[in-house]
């Protein structure tokens, strides 16, 4: 392998002159405390830090980021810390899907706009997984991602809590009466206790596990719980391995093939993954030119097995998952699916980085022939009501509602549903199909994790927990439940969702990937002429860009004028 000279490195650009626009860039190191021994003709590294008092998720980064630091320094490179926008998924509204191609953009223009010579990349929390990546594949700068970790698992009453998951189900059960205020309050304070992303197989741990799969971390790093001193040990390993990197050109185009992508996309599927990670994967795929459908998912689901026994799906939580072997060893498990050769940051292949993992836990990695799902644990679903595609996770669903028929109750937008939804007189049965409108990547705005919508009281009442809903939102992976998700177009734009009236009947048919409005394509043509566009959300700012380049669900919801692999330029150096 050829490796870099000095000369060779970008930050060469700012710092190997000596005339007076390189006394600028010199003496302003100085001014921080630098000499040039300290960084002249070393790789110099930058640590993009999405720490935030906002971030629970990454409340540890402020001292992950010196162990990164220290890695950098232990082999001869120079490391800079560079925040850059939270996206702290629980407090930010109306969503972190909102600015995730923000997060995205900020990252390309500081690799670009700096003397950097590659970087580390720090994130965990739901989008900035996917926004740090998009923006590394698009500078294309030697890059590898250094996971938070999944906190320790919760507890009531000596009962494992899982983030997200057992939230839905007790406050399903505190609005039917089977919960008091007290045991609520008890549950709240229970149920994160440590520093690092859901602890669930939420969207957190799916895409930080397809960024595993894909080559972009070091092997074994996403499994690692983020209170663990192991995960310290792996950030400091992490800063170590990304000088190398630098001097042997290691890039994110060299790691995102067609391959890879389908190595994540299968981990994704044997782990009971988000549907979120449809719109993600979709997204940074196609920044680094590879052709990724939500129709790959379900290729490839139909025969990859669902072995991960991990809450919502399943069972356990993440803290088990890295007790039992881990994600390479549940990679191990099904290497036969995979392309074993495609490379990883740390220069070897996949192949060789699951070599020799074990599974130490049965319960928790099933072997396959104990499969949760032998195989199509994501469905995509087309029809005329949804026809550039929806989503569906039917091994989250109850299995009676696979095949259904049943009369739409239609809310127009989220305030309505909130509004109505547990209104005695609300003509809802359980055979009813619930569908949203307006909840879109342009209609809520930023497509929220509406998609899990409630169960009417007056039906929980009656022991129902699951029912038909259907809608152009998101859903967290911690949630479970009959949801249809991501039609697309959307409602807002003027997709056949926004066409359907109370009473309409509506078919789902998993087995058949279908979804039908149950009217005549006469009635259909008529109603849409009918239909008038509703005014725009925003009227300035990131919100005026968002409207006008966001692209649909099944596009990865990525800005239209930065998928694709057109090269981000240099700067100019004055």
């Amino acid at each position: 392998m050829n490796r870099k000279n000095p000369e060779q490195l970008r930050s060469h650009r700012w710092f190997g002159e000596s005339d007076m626009r390189g006394f600028g860039h010199h003496s302003r190191i100085a001014q921080m405390g630098y000499s040039r021994a300290d960084y002249y003709c070393k790789p110099i590294i930058a640590v993009i830090n999405t720490w935030s008092d906002i971030n629970s998720c990454h409340a540890h980064f402020r001292q992950r980021a010196e162990e990164v630091k220290r890695g950098v320094l232990q082999a001869g490179g120079f490391p800079l810390e560079m925040p850059a926008l939270a996206l702290a998924e629980v407090f930010q509204k109306p969503t972190t899907m909102l600015y995730r191609n923000l997060l995205a953009m900020e990252t390309e223009e500081l690799l670009r706009s700096y003397p950097v010579d590659g970087c580390v990349l720090m994130g965990g929390c739901d989008k900035t997984t996917p926004a740090l990546l998009m923006g590394a594949i698009s500078m294309n700068l030697p890059a590898i991602f250094l996971p938070a970790g999944p906190m320790l698992r919760g507890n009531w009453r000596n009962q494992p809590l899982g983030s997200g998951s057992d939230v839905w189900k007790y406050w399903a059960e505190k609005r039917a009466g089977n919960i008091t205020d007290q045991q609520w309050l008890e549950i709240e304070e229970g149920i994160a206790r440590s520093p690092g992303h859901c602890m669930t197989m939420g969207t957190a741990s799916t895409m930080t596990s397809a960024t595993e799969a894909l080559g972009f971390t070091l092997p074994g790093a996403v499994s690692i719980p983020a209170a663990d001193s192991r995960h310290a040990r792996m950030a400091a390993e992490t800063g170590r391995r990304i000088v190398d990197m630098v001097w042997e050109d290691l890039k994110p185009r060299d790691i995102v093939t067609a391959a890879s992508v389908d190595n994540a996309v299968t981990a994704v599927l044997a782990i009971g993954g988000s549907t979120n990670a449809v719109v993600h994967m979709v997204a940074l795929a196609r920044r680094a030119g590879v052709p990724l459908t939500a129709e790959r998912f379900d290729q490839l689901s139909q025969r990859t097995p669902l072995i991960a026994n991990i809450r919502p799906a399943g069972k356990f939580l993440m803290e088990d998952f890295f007790y039992a072997g881990g994600l390479r060893a549940l990679l191990a498990e099904i290497s036969d699916l995979l392309s074993l050769g495609e490379r990883a940051v740390n220069g070897r292949t996949l192949g060789e980085n699951i070599a020799g993992a074990e599974v130490f836990n049965r319960d928790v990695i099933l072997p396959r022939d104990k499969a949760l799902v032998k195989n199509g644990s994501l469905a995509v679903l087309r029809g005329n009501l949804a026809p550039d595609g929806a989503v569906i996770k039917p091994a989250a669903a109850e299995a009676r509602l696979w095949k259904h028929v049943g009369p739409a109750v239609v809310f127009a937008d989220y305030d309505d549903m909130a509004a109505r939804i547990d209104d005695p007189e609300l003509p809802v049965t359980k055979d009813s199909v619930i569908v949203l409108k307006n909840a879109g990547p342009q209609g809520a705005p930023g497509m929220p994790e509406w998609g899990q919508l409630p169960i009417p009281k007056k039906l929980l009442a009656e022991g129902v927990r699951d029912m038909v809903r259907i809608s152009d939102a998101r859903m967290s992976g911690t949630s479970y439940g009959a949801c249809v998700l991501h039609v697309a177009p959307e409602s807002f734009v003027g997709g056949p969702l926004a066409f359907v009236h109370d009473g309409d009947l509506i078919e789902l048919d998993v087995a058949a990937r279908k979804l039908e409005l149950k009217i005549s394509d006469a009635e259909l043509a008529g109603r849409r002429a009918a239909w008038k566009a509703p005014p725009p959300k925003f009227s300035r700012g990131f919100g005026a860009l968002y409207q006008s380049h966001i692209t649909q669900a099944n596009q990865g919801c990525d800005f239209d004028f930065l998928e694709g692999t057109a090269p981000t330029s240099e700067p100019e150096i004055h």
